[in-house]
């Protein structure tokens, strides 16, 4: 079986040799090509090179079209990221700088004919072209709540969203909602098939479980209906969620949720059960410090947490630059050999 027809097994519980073995490494590319960040992201024949040069070296499942979060900043109107060669690249310009700006903040008609989109197109044209047909594409997709963070800051976000004006507060949200409207469409136009909803704030690890409910399931309902959750993967970052999963899965119809190495993972899983795909998660921070075999051991550990009752697959967060490949080829390796189903 292909990574793609695995992954879509383990989704819909069919049979399948193996559980999926995803590895994200969004920003190792740059190393792999010997460039400066700034150089690699600027260019997304550069970006889809990396991402499969990184298949290539370590062979997990999945490849990755995701360039930096900024990016989604770039599209609507940040001037300045801030490059470093050895993290993420970062937001050094926000977009809203006071409240008065959320008024002028507007959508492009169109985020295809943005130049910043440019970058993101190439790259997924020849992801698509070359690996389409056997491996799930990811991307990467902001949550209308988590958004506002990367355009103004969390801080003032957070004042704003807990504090008010709530009428600015929702005047920023319908925007960020019908970006991703459009985000979420062209990425999915130009197949990426496996969508990451990044939303820190669909977890009480930031909010009460009463704003959850009452602030932001409405918008995350918002977000998603017009395309469907078909693809969609729950993604708190590494916060913790398993006390709303029933929300998700139900109220969401949301059916692959990326669960926390903060979390009780048995718990989750007995939580998801068969009603949807448990992603059990190495806590790539951890990794940087570890040995390939404890890093072995931790995978074989929540792989045998997980995969009773199959519908479940492997994967971390956003490994660090600073993990040792070493531990990279350990948790993809001991992922496929631990994750055997027949």
């Amino acid at each position: 079986m292909t990574p793609l027809e695995i992954v879509n097994a383990a989704a819909t519980g069919a049979p399948a040799p193996r559980i999926p073995v995803f590895c994200n490494l969004p920003d190792h590319g740059a190393r792999e090509l010997g460039m400066s960040a700034r150089e690699y992201f600027n260019k997304g024949d550069y970006v889809a090179d990396g991402q499969l040069r990184m298949l290539r070296r370590y062979g997990y499942d999945n490849i990755w079209s995701l360039h930096y979060v900024g990016k989604e900043a770039e599209l609507l109107g940040c001037r300045e990221i801030l490059f470093a060669d050895d993290g993420a690249p970062n937001v050094a310009d926000f977009v809203i700088k006071n409240l008065d700006d959320i008024a002028k903040l507007e959508i492009p008609a169109d985020i295809t004919q943005h130049p910043a989109w440019q970058t993101i197109a190439d790259s997924l044209k020849i992801l698509r072209c070359e690996v389409g047909a056997t491996h799930p594409i990811c991307a990467y997709v902001t949550a209308s709540t988590t958004l506002p963070a990367i355009l103004m800051g969390m801080d003032k976000w957070m004042e704003l969203f807990l504090l008010g004006p709530f009428d600015l507060r929702d005047e920023l949200l319908r925007k960020c909602s019908d970006f991703f409207h459009q985000e979420i469409a062209a990425l999915r136009a130009l197949g990426a098939n496996v969508l990451i909803y990044a939303t820190p704030f669909g977890s009480s690890y930031f909010v009460s479980r009463k704003q959850l409910e009452h602030l932001v399931l409405p918008w995350m309902r918002r977000d998603l209906l017009p395309g469907g959750t078909d693809g969609i993967v729950y993604y708190c970052g590494m916060a913790p969620f398993n006390n709303v999963i029933d929300l998700i899965l139900e109220d969401l119809a949301v059916k692959t949720l990326h669960i926390s190495p903060l979390a009780d993972l048995a718990e989750a899983k007995r939580l998801v059960g068969s009603r949807g795909l448990t992603c059990g998660v190495i806590d790539d921070i951890k990794m940087i410090h570890w040995s390939a075999e404890q890093t072995r051991a931790e995978v074989k550990r929540v792989i045998e947490t997980g995969k009773v009752g199959g519908r479940f697959m492997l994967n971390n967060g956003l490994m660090p630059l600073a993990v040792p490949p070493a531990n990279i080829h350990a948790m993809v390796n001991a992922g496929f050999e631990f994750g055997r189903l027949e």
